[in-house]
């Protein structure tokens, strides 16, 4: 099994539910983490990706870590001196019109969303409310393109997007894609040579589906416009997606693959979690596995199962504890206190 990893956790992509994989295989597997200095879930993100900002890291004796996944802006020859140089890279996407109206809803207080009533609003003129200048207006415009690292407001020329999806498939080992969740896992899975166990999840991080709103097709279109470059992205990588599950796996090993990972992940939820499926926040009895809820969406979480037997109960607990807390308890593994 493959134990050194780099993974760009793009924003609202699933990428929460890939991180609790990664967060449950370094702790079983006993491996380090490359955490922010001082905790938390960003390395210093929007600001491009820095060695220094790792909790750790000196340039004089360069340590390398097992795992680097928390919230960067990425920049290859600064993740190359905190991670080995075998290390395996992937990221995940989602496509971009999906993408937009979630982070309307979930970065509602940013500065280019905060006055616009609704996404309709804020698409029939953007620049009325979208300055690129502002420090957080990449929640606005081509998040997908930013969190690769480049800049979200470029021209749309194919040589510019040309150079752009090479500069991507030179970086990265493997493109997931959030709407084929499974068949994602099946191919990390393959690459990462893991077992069935290490892949299985709940899905983390989602909205309570009463705050989603349908879009027209209008809408999907102008939405495409305003992030053209990630819809570069997205339609490229969707497409090299099913190439390499046709050239590496086949549809039908795929399918069984896929069948028993969800299999499992049935399993899972009988074993582990009350009433099957995730509850709305208020629902949530043990406080330490309620969600961060975060602008205008509600975020949906688990209750476990009383009375299991406690190996099971770590077992599950860690499969449904939301990523800040999970973060934080690997970050007091990893940097213990010291007391006097």
């Amino acid at each position: 099994p493959k134990t050194d990893i780099v993974f760009l956790k793009v924003h609202k992509s699933a990428s929460s539910t890939v991180m609790n994989i990664l967060f449950r295989f370094g702790e079983t597997h006993n491996l380090t983490f490359a955490f922010p200095i001082g905790g938390g879930n960003q390395l210093f993100y929007p600001h491009h990706f820095l060695a220094r900002f790792v909790r750790g890291f000196s340039p004089r004796s360069p340590r390398r870590f097992n795992i680097l996944c928390h919230h960067m802006r990425f920049l290859q020859p600064e993740v190359q001196k905190v991670v080995s140089s075998s290390a395996v890279y992937f990221s995940i996407l989602r496509n971009p019109v999906q993408l937009m109206e979630s982070s309307f809803m979930y970065y509602k207080g940013t500065s280019a969303f905060s006055r616009a009533h609704s996404l309709e609003e804020f698409l029939s003129q953007p620049y009325h409310y979208y300055n690129p200048a502002d420090s957080d207006s990449h929640y606005a415009r081509n998040l997908m393109t930013f969190d690769f690292g480049f800049n979200p407001d470029g021209e749309v020329s194919a040589r510019r997007v040309q150079l752009m999806l090479k500069a991507i498939e030179v970086s990265f080992d493997l493109l997931l894609i959030s709407e084929y969740f499974d068949e994602s896992m099946v191919l990390l899975k393959e690459m990462l040579c893991w077992d069935l166990d290490s892949v299985v999840s709940f899905p983390l991080n989602i909205r309570d589906s009463s705050t989603k709103s349908p879009l027209s097709d209008t809408m999907v279109e102008k939405i495409k416009d305003w992030n053209r470059l990630d819809w570069e992205i997205y339609t490229h990588f969707n497409r090299t997606f099913w190439e390499r599950i046709d050239r590496d796996i086949g549809r039908e090993r795929m399918q069984r693959e896929v069948k028993a990972l969800r299999e499992r992940q049935a399993e899972l939820a009988r074993t582990c979690l009350q009433g099957m499926g995730s509850v709305a926040p208020k629902d949530i009895k043990d406080s330490s596995l309620r969600p961060l809820q975060h602008g205008n969406a509600k975020i949906l979480g688990y209750n476990l199962k009383q009375g299991l037997d406690k190996e099971t109960e770590r077992m599950c607990r860690r499969l449904v504890t939301p990523e800040l807390q999970y973060s934080s308890a690997l970050y007091k593994r990893q940097f213990p206190q010291k007391h006097p």
